[in-house]
This record gives C-alpha cells, structure tokens and sequence, in this order.
C-alpha cells in the first residue's frame, strides 16, 4: 500500500465510476470498503444485475456494502467501523448526510463531471451537450452538505468537439477523473493544496434528464436538435414518432445548406444519413436510426424496404 496516499473508503456506482476505482487500486491506495448501490433488475428478463464497481471490487477482493439508505444510523455505523481517513465519492447515486460526512480526518472528495461552479447537479455531461458548450472538464472537490457547493482540489478541462456525443464524452470524462485522482489525493494527505471556494454567483444546474426532453421538436434550430441528439446518444436516445412509433436517431451533424420546406419535413437522402429541415430551414442529418423494438441500423439500411418519401413530415 502507498504511504504516500489515505486509507479511504470508495462509494461509487455506475461506469463512470470503474476509471477512479481501478486507478486507486493501481496507485496502491488502502481501500477497505467499497459502498455502491444495491443490485437491480435488467435488461428484459429483469435479471438481478450487480452495479458495475461492485462487479470491480469483488474480482479485487474488496468488502462491499450495498445499503438501501445510507443515511440510516446503521449504515453509518458500519461505514465509519472501518476507521478510514478519508472517502471517495464518484457518481455513487446517494446524498452523504452530515453524520457520514464528519467520519473521515481528511473529509469527503468527489469526483465530478463539470468545471465547478459549472453544471451542479446530476446530469452535467448532458446539460453540457445541450447548451452545445465547447469545452468542459472534470472537478475534484470536497463534499460538504450542499449539491456539489464545496471547494475544489483539482480540475482539468477539455475540448468539446461537436461530434462528440454522450457516450464518449463520459468515457472521455471519467478517464481523466481517474488520472487526477490519485496525485490530488497525495497532494491532499501532504498539505499541498489550498482548497479553492466556488464563486456561487457563477453557479449553473445540471438537473436530472426529463423523458420529455427526449423528444425532437423540430421547430428548433438545426444546431439545437443536434446538440440534443448528441446529449443523448447512445442512451437513452432522442426520438421522434413515425406513424406512431418511436424511432430513436443517432450520429446527427448540421448540413452546410438550407431546405426550402417545413420543419421536420424530411429532404432525402445523403451519404451522411437522412436528411431532415429544421425550424431555421437549416437541414441535419440522421448518420443512424433504431426502430423501438429493433436494432440500430445505418439510416440507408434503416431505409431499405421502409419508403420515407421526401416530403414525410416526422412528428
């Protein structure tokens, strides 16, 4: 184990998480407990699925807790019965209450998924997506009782390339979380870092991602259906309704020429997917397309024995 770094407590949940828990491993951080949330069911069969850092800890012989309330006094008590100096908080999906926040010497860091005072909040890659923002970053912060209001430790920041979707900006973020971590975590032990406070006044919110959000409206400019496609590509997805189903779209781009019909009224095909106007009269296209029930095609081949006509307008 480094000398160099805590003992520390890791709570976690989802992928975005696995980066920082495989790099403390790594860098020989003392973990003694791993607190995720409980299995849920999925996928069609609805079968019991272990959240993926707990699938992690498990392969590395590390004790986990699952508890449903982790403010119950219980789950305190048992968290804190390891004696660890400090905890890890990266997207674990629960609130710390003030109790479990006063267990660790050298307090709570977070990692999170925006240039603080940035996109407080739960879903901070899509909101950053959807204001079509040209560079983000990662935080890491010290956890206090408000939503993501303490002082940060460490940041880094990176280009938002407009391609760039959800799936791979997540990935690209919880990456450099992960390589931050564990020099913030030794700077931290050593009195090397000066926490700094968050300017409040410049604060933005990343609220959770309503399902009507997911739908397209078309009367939209170009730029701002397609940063909503991207903000939710792969999942869940940004859809519209073709005769009444649900088709989700993928891989969208801004065309450099304008339709001279209505919005949402589909021009044609081109080699980057199906083409559709918008409310600017810009036109974007759709690179792939997933029929509810079905797999996510390539729009041509989507298009093969289906006739969307030039003129269809999509709702």
């Amino acid at each position: 184990m480094s000398p160099d770094l805590p003992s520390l407590v890791f709570f976690g949940t989802p992928e975005f998480a696995v980066p920082s828990l495989r790099a403390l491993l790594i860098c020989g951080a003392s973990m003694g407990l791993v607190v995720t949330q409980p299995d849920r069911p999925k996928g069609r069969g609805k079968i019991m699925t272990a959240p993926p850092v707990k699938q992690l800890a498990l392969e590395r012989g590390i004790p986990v807790f699952q508890p449903v309330k982790v403010r119950d006094p219980s789950a305190i008590e048992h968290i804190a019965s390891f004696g660890a100096d400090l905890a890890v908080v990266v997207a674990y999906g629960q609130l710390l209450p003030a109790g479990l926040l006063e267990v660790f010497p050298l307090g709570v860091i977070n990692v999170h998924a925006s240039l603080l005072p940035r996109y407080r909040g739960a879903a901070p890659i899509q909101r950053s997506l959807l204001s079509g923002d040209l560079s983000t970053g990662v935080s890491i912060m010290l956890l206090d009782e408000g939503m993501d209001t303490g002082p940060v430790l460490s940041r880094q920041e990176t280009e938002v390339e407009e391609t760039l979707n959800f799936g791979a900006l997540h990935d690209r973020l919880a990456s450099l979380g992960a390589e931050l971590l564990c020099g913030t975590l030794a700077d931290w032990k050593a009195g090397r870092i000066r926490p700094e406070p968050q300017d409040s006044s410049r604060a933005t919110y990343a609220p959770p991602v309503r399902k009507e959000e997911l739908k397209l409206d078309w009367t939209l400019p170009a730029r701002a259906l397609v940063n909503t496609i991207r903000a939710f590509d792969p999942v869940p997805g940004a859809y519209f309704l073709l005769q009444g189903r649900r088709v989700k779209c993928f891989d969208a781009r801004v065309l450099p020429w304008e339709g001279k019909g209505r919005a949402g009224e589909v021009v044609g095909l081109a080699e980057s997917g199906l083409v559709i106007q918008a409310g600017d009269g810009v036109c974007l296209s759709l690179g792939s397309i997933l029929l509810e029930g079905q797999r996510r095609l390539p729009a041509a081949d989507f298009l093969r024995g289906r006739v969307i006509e030039a003129g269809t307008l999509l709702e």
